[in-house]
């Protein structure tokens, strides 16, 4: 698994032009899951039901995860919309990103070339207006320890950007701490050496 954040979509963005009568409305939005990138084409497709096309392409994982890519050129001639967005969206370096292209059609045919450059164009200055945020890769880890070691684990839990999530308390102390996985190792060695190896730190199935 890639332990390294990646840059994500911080809203939805429109944009729209006008190519020789044709209208395209380009729509980006942050979808984190294929689930989710398809209830998005849906949404824009009920929007413009009335709407000779409705191309899609998303990135739902990190832009140069191929496994989450998809898309449609919903009754253009193949190649033509879909493959240059998702071309547009995997270079972008942008994850968990669907494009959607309506096309109101103004009657004059724009021929292949035409239309590659029209969905995939409107797509490359969508793009352009999309701010991002970073999206950190964590896990969960249990941290087991004596109440004598909690103020040296609070202060680790600090340095390194974690956060406490649940706690239980009994005999000992059970923290669960989410923590980015790239810091993982490093933190459990801190653990270990500063509680003289008597926490015990284990990471949590699922993550």
């Amino acid at each position: 698994m890639n332990d390294q954040p990646y840059l994500i979509p911080a809203h939805t963005v429109q944009f729209e032009e006008e190519i020789k009568k044709s209208v395209f409305i380009t729509y980006l939005a942050h979808t984190p899951s294929i689930g989710s990138a398809k209830a998005f084409v849906e949404q824009i497709k009920t929007k413009h039901a009335d709407a000779r096309h409705n191309c899609w392409a998303f990135v739902a994982g990190r832009a140069e995860d191929s496994m989450k890519w998809g898309f449609s050129d919903d009754g253009e001639p193949s190649g033509t919309a879909g493959k240059p967005m998702l071309a547009q969206l995997s270079g972008s370096g942008i994850g968990e990103l669907t494009a959607v292209v309506t096309r109101y059609s103004g009657g004059i045919k724009l021929g292949t070339g035409g239309l590659v450059k029209a969905y995939g164009g409107g797509v490359q200055q969508a793009l352009k207006r999309v701010q991002t945020i970073e999206k950190k890769i964590t896990t969960q880890l249990q941290v087991e320890l004596d109440y004598g070691f909690m103020p040296i684990i609070q202060s680790l839990i600090g340095q390194f950007e974690a956060k406490e999530i649940d706690a239980v308390y009994s005999d000992q102390v059970k923290l669960v701490v989410d923590i980015e996985l790239r810091q993982v190792s490093d933190f459990t060695q801190a653990v270990i050496n500063k509680s003289g190896a008597k926490a015990l730190v284990t990471p949590l199935n699922g993550n």
